[in-house]
């Protein structure tokens, strides 16, 4: 795990500078994502592997002043990127590791994970984690502000149908991590899947 945890830092590192000029239009698709959940005023809600934190402004917009915003991520450069956009006063900016939350149980009412789900070192254990600090009838969003096909397209790649956010992959891990997916839509213009957490 801990190769897992220095390929991410080493690849978001070396990125982090540039990283919301490299993807500039992005922010409409993240306040879009956010609306979804449909987060009431006052909630707790964390931004695991937060990046540069382009979801931190519309949840806290969601949740109001009196809500908690959380921004988790495990590579400092792309943190000390969100304090420099302004971001960091949106929510809480910490430095850690989201599969090992420095959170209590059932503490949270929903998580955001933008792009997260392709770099967790082992996907069900650590949506389990996810899993175990949202209460009972909570919500997890799996974000990408675009699509699988389009993401491959990008990255030069074929999409293949053993892909973790393919939707019968994805709806069993969720399941298998104390998650019931309730929604997915995988368009060229965004992906997102919306669990709730199990009684």
């Amino acid at each position: 795990m801990a190769d897992d945890h220095m390929h991410v830092q080493e690849f978001f590192g070396a990125r982090a500078a540039d990283w919301d000029s490299r993807f500039p239009d992005d922010g409409p698709a993240y306040a879009a994502a956010v609306a979804e959940l449909g987060l009431r005023s006052g909630a707790a809600v964390l931004d695991a592997g937060c990046g540069t934190g382009r979801a931190l402004p519309p949840l806290r917009d969601a949740v109001g002043p009196g809500g908690t915003v959380l921004g988790l991520d495990l590579t400092p450069e792309m943190l000390d990127a969100a304090v420099r956009a302004g971001r960091g006063q949106a929510g809480w900016l910490a430095l850690g590791d989201v599969t090992r939350l420095p959170l209590r149980a059932g503490g949270l009412d929903a998580v955001f994970g933008a792009g997260l789900i392709s770099h967790l070192p082992e996907p069900e254990a650590n949506l389990r984690e996810l899993a175990r600090v949202v209460r009972p009838g909570g919500q997890l969003a799996l974000f990408h502000p675009i699509g699988r096909a389009a993401l491959a397209a990008r990255q030069g790649r074929q999409i293949t149908p053993d892909d973790l956010r393919a939707e019968p992959q994805l709806r069993p891990l969720l399941a298998g991590a104390g998650w019931r997916m309730v929604s997915y839509v995988d368009e060229d213009a965004r992906f997102l899947a919306i669990a709730v957490r199990e009684e």
